[in-house]
Order: C-alpha cells, then sequence, then structure tokens
C-alpha cells in the first residue's frame, strides 16, 4: 500500500513510549519487591484478595498503546488517493527595476534600490499563482527571470540585481517597458500588467509612447511606482578609496529627484495607475491589491494532482477506544474470583 506521512518526524515520539513503557515495567517490578518485603505470597493473598495485579498491568498496557497510536495518529498517515485536476487562474506581472546609480539616493532606506528590492519580496509573499518576471534596466534593458511561478528562483534573481545588473548607465525607461511587453510568452491581449519602479529620471526614451503603445496594441496595463524625494530630492553615494562620498558632476553634487509627471502620463496611458510613493512608506502589497482589481485573471494552465486521503482517524479513534476502556476498568477482582482465590489460600 503506497503510505504518506504529513510529519514523519513525530514518530521520534515513540522513544516516549518506550521510556515511559520501561518505566511502567520498572513500577512493577518495585512494587512486586515491596510487596514480597511486606508478606508471603500466601499472606498477600488473605491482606488484599480483592486486588488484582493482572488488571493493573492490562490498564497500563492500554494507556500506552493509546499513546503509541496518538503519536502515529499525529504524523498524519495518508493513504488511498484521486487524480484531481486542479485549474490555476491568475494575471502576467512583468516589473521592470530601475538599476541606475540614481536608486542609490537614501531618501528612501537604505536605499532607493534596496528598498525596492524589499517590497517586491514583500509582494511576492501575497502572490497566488500569478506568474511573474523581472526586467532591469538603465542604459539599456535586460530580462534578469521570466515569467514564472517559482517565487523561490525569484527571489534568487531579485536578490542578484545591484546597480552592476546594467552594462551602461543612464534611465531608459521606455526601452524597459518594451523588453517587458516583448517578454510576455503569448501574444493573448489582456490578464498581463507592467509594473515599472523608477525614480522616473528617463533620458529621451519615450516612456510615454511605450507605455501607449503597450496597452492599445498588445492589452498590457502600465502602472508606475515612483521612489524618492519629489522637492529637494538625494544624493548619489558612491566609494572612493573605500569612503563614502557624493557623485559629482563638473564639481557639483549631483540631486536625484523623483519625475512624477512621466509616469502619470505612463499611468494614463497605459491604462493603469501611477501610485503615490514620493518619500513615504511604499506598500507594494496594496499596489498588487489594485492591479489585480484592474487586470483580469484568466486560467493560465490546468493540472493532474495526486490528493491522498488523510486516515488519522482511525489512529485517534482507536486511541480513544483503549483510554475510555482503561478508565471504566477496574483492577479490583470480581467477588467470585476474590472468593476463589481466598479458597484457594485457605
Amino acid at each position: 500500500m503506497d503510505i504518506k506521512f504529513d510529519h514523519l518526524n513525530y514518530l521520534h515520539l515513540l522513544w516516549g513510549v518506550v521510556v515511559l513503557a520501561l518505566l511502567v515495567v520498572y513500577g512493577f517490578a518495585r512494587k512486586r519487591r515491596a510487596l514480597r518485603l511486606f508478606a508471603t505470597s500466601n499472606l498477600f493473598g488473605q491482606l488484599m484478595p480483592s486486588v488484582s495485579i493482572g488488571r493493573q498491568r492490562l490498564k497500563a498496557i492500554l494507556v500506552l498503546v493509546a499513546l503509541a497510536l496518538l503519536v502515529i495518529g499525529a504524523t498524519g498517515p495518508k493513504w488511498g488517493r484521486d487524480i484531481v485536476e486542479v485549474k490555476r487562474r491568475g494575471i502576467d506581472l512583468m516589473v521592470c527595476l530601475d538599476v541606475s546609480r540614481s536608486m542609490l539616493a537614501e531618501d528612501l532606506k537604505p536605499n532607493r534600490l534596496e528598498r525596492a528590492k524589499l517590497e517586491i519580496s514583500d509582494m511576492l509573499g501575497v502572490m497566488h499563482g500569478d506568474r511573474v518576471g523581472l526586467v532591469t534596466f538603465a542604459g539599456n534593458a535586460a530580462l534578469a527571470c521570466p515569467l514564472t511561478i517559482n517565487y523561490g528562483a525569484y527571489r534568487l534573481a531579485l536578490d542578484d540585481v545591484t546597480t552592476q545588473s546594467a552594462s551602461r548607465g543612464g534611465s531608459l525607461i521606455g526601452d524597459a517597458v518594451r523588453k517587458a511587453a516583448d517578454s510576455f510568452t503569448d501574444k493573448v491581449k489582456d490578464h498581463k500588467a507592467i509594473l515599472v519602479i523608477t525614480d522616473g529620471e528617463d533620458q529621451s526614451s519615450f516612456p510615454v509612447d511605450a507605455a501607449r503603445q503597450a496597452f492599445r496594441e498588445q492589452g498590457i496595463r502600465v502602472f508606475t511606482v515612483g521612489l524618492g524625494d519629489l522637492g529637494h530630492g538625494a544624493r548619489i553615494p558612491i566609494t572612493v578609496d573605500g569612503q563614502k562620498r557624493y557623485l559629482q558632476f563638473d564639481g557639483q553634487e549631483v540631486w536625484s529627484k523623483m519625475d512624477r509627471q512621466t509616469l502619470e502620463e505612463m499611468a494614463v496611458e497605459g491604462g493603469g495607475a501611477c501610485f503615490p510613493t514620493a518619500t513615504t512608506d511604499p506598500d507594494f502589497v496594496a499596489y498588487y491589491d489594485v492591479i489585480r482589481d484592474k487586470v483580469e485573471s484568466r486560467e493560465l494552465e490546468a493540472s493532474r494532482k495526486e490528493l491522498y486521503h488523510a486516515q488519522f482517524q482511525w489512529f485517534a479513534g482507536a486511541a480513544l477506544v483503549l483510554l475510555l476502556i482503561e478508565m471504566l476498568m477496574t483492577d479490583r477482582r470480581r467477588v467470585a474470583e476474590a472468593q476463589a482465590a481466598l479458597r484457594k489460600v485457605a
């Protein structure tokens, strides 16, 4: 019989039952030794004719067997299976993450890029069945992780993302949107979304046109998250000779601030939404809920799954019956048995 267990490690608890059984055996041996010191067997039969040592042993055995059955039941034994078809519904979401040096600005802690990675990881925790991919971009765009439902592998790809993930500097948001749109695995319209995470400082890659084209021609909704301060912005830290410095251009420190207007226009033309972030605490889980509300899910795939039937109740039920028998059983002999024992002694 094909048997499976949910918690096979619980079988180690049987060692506790074995130890308890040894203690019971030791207890009966001590009791027997003490009785022999107190009186001879004939005299003991006269003093306590109604006590049955055999019944006491049987009661102890019932308890030990019940405990063993409970341990086996706790392991979650399963046998008997059904083959069922599981249909999975969801959307395809491609995340475009800005990895330009401006994302090192520290107006979000620890910095814009690391905070974005943490928030994306939190978002993965509430995704159930949706496929998600990752595009990183700066001066060029690259597919860091294709669409997948393996969120563990996605997190590994996300952990590897740094400002070195792009071979060229800059911030070409439009190229990232076009790369993401081309990275979907089918040409089915709708049921798809692109989430752009950036500080919004684009360098003439026509991001609004890219969002419009993705939505109108491919049915892909474009959502945007802007990271960074809208007012003064923040300096970009760099390391020089092991010491922290700030990026300079023509002898002046470079200040990076978020360009919200571009992101809002992208969201409008892309049929999505622009989430208000700036330097406040972003909530990507809430953003994901908005995306799921605006993007219709579809049946992505169907798979066959084996479902085993839980059988722990048989062991729990048997243990309960044994415990009830032990509670109702007395360690006293019946009157006829006691009288017979007295006559035998006499």
